[in-house]
């Protein structure tokens, strides 16, 4: 199986299945120096882990995060990071029912196609548990760009369903279960979400992030552009459809006087572009909308095939999240730190000592 790595100079693969032993990762490129320790990365996977609120998975996996390699006394030493977290509260027998069935809106029909085998339990190599591992590098690289840059990334939820909401308070999207930034509308997606617990069905959502103090001239144009690769980043988590950067599908209704950015002696005045020309950063925000659908693991029952391709009835049981998009936003911000650290370290090997007098 090809794929399991991304990025060139800051490079993570990921190894592990969902009921398997365990999940690891190997992230080479993390320069020397860095403090580091199993703290600076288990907060953003508390954010992501299952069993943490109502509306998510009530699978019960602590997620503690082991660093293996690439640290000594507390201090990155340059070389390869390990790292591996173990699976506890796998239930394989939830999957025994349906193990010779195709889940519709799941990966077991094309991996079975494609690889003549499918490893069930949980979706195998296909589900989302991998992203812990995404969600641990990620963590390393927010450290390193905040501590040397000062780059911030904010994640948050501007809408689940019908409900959207508004950026009204960053710091108020850590304080609530859905990482929703406007205080006013907790209690309506509560109910919301409650609704479409007790239905047995799930809903999608879209996550907001944004990227501050991010500095000019990161991208590699024409191939590697920074949107391309951030596109390429976020496109590989689960259950995304869809991302817009900056105006996004609205550019469809706006005209070119609309749509561009008036440059100032005092800067940018708007922000149309979300950060980025000609696949470069531009030192504005960068601006990313992600669309997340919903599981397919409902209760609703649906028709499908069996392996043999017959025809029956399939209904998911099991410990599933009614609305994934809660969990994936520090998987988004994870796999947006991942691609801007790899870029800063490409800018820096080969633009560090540019002169620009303009």
């Amino acid at each position: 199986m090809a794929g399991n790595s991304i990025g060139q100079l800051f490079r993570l693969t990921t190894f592990g299945e969902s009921h398997g032993i365990a999940l690891g990762c190997i992230i080479d490129g993390v320069p020397p120096g860095l403090l580091l320790n199993e703290v600076d990365l288990q907060k953003d996977l508390d954010r992501r882990r299952p069993g943490f609120s109502f509306y998510t998975s009530k699978r019960c996996e602590y997620d503690k995060i082991k660093i293996l390699s690439g640290v000594f006394n507390g201090v990155t030493t340059g070389t390869s990071i390990g790292l591996i977290i173990k699976n506890n509260d796998y239930r394989s027998e939830d999957y025994i029912n349906i193990k010779n069935i195709f889940r519709p809106g799941h990966a077991d029909y094309t991996y079975k196609k494609k690889y003549g085998i499918y490893d069930y339990r949980g979706g195998g190599r296909s589900s989302a548990r991998e992203t812990t591992m995404r969600v641990s590098a990620g963590a390393i690289a927010k450290k390193y760009l905040k501590e040397k840059l000062n780059i911030k990334i904010y994640g948050c939820i501007t809408q689940i369903g019908h409900i959207k909401c508004k950026i009204k308070n960053l710091t108020a999207a850590e304080k609530n279960p859905f990482f929703c930034p406007d205080p006013n509308k907790i209690n309506k997606l509560h109910n919301f979400l409650k609704t479409i617990k007790k239905e047995g069905d799930s809903i999608g959502a879209k996550i907001t992030i944004i990227v501050k103090n991010i500095p000019i001239g990161i991208g590699e144009p024409v191939f590697d552009r920074l949107d391309a690769d951030l596109a390429h980043a976020i496109m590989s988590i689960n259950a995304v459809k869809g991302i817009e950067i900056g105006d996004g599908f609205n550019a469809i209704n706006l005209k070119g006087s609309q749509t561009r950015d008036e440059l100032t002696n005092n800067g940018f005045k708007t922000n149309h572009a979300g950060g980025v020309l000609g696949g470069i950063s531009n030192g504005q925000y960068i601006i990313l909308n992600i669309a997340i659908k919903a599981t397919t693991s409902i209760q609703k029952p649906i028709k499908t095939l069996n392996y043999d391709g017959n025809e029956t009835i399939i209904t998911t049981k099991g410990r599933h999240d009614c609305c994934a998009g809660i969990r994936a936003v520090p998987i988004a911000e994870a796999m947006t730190a991942i691609v801007l650290m790899d870029h800063y370290l490409r800018y820096r090997g080969q633009c560090f000592d540019v002169i620009n007098n303009t």
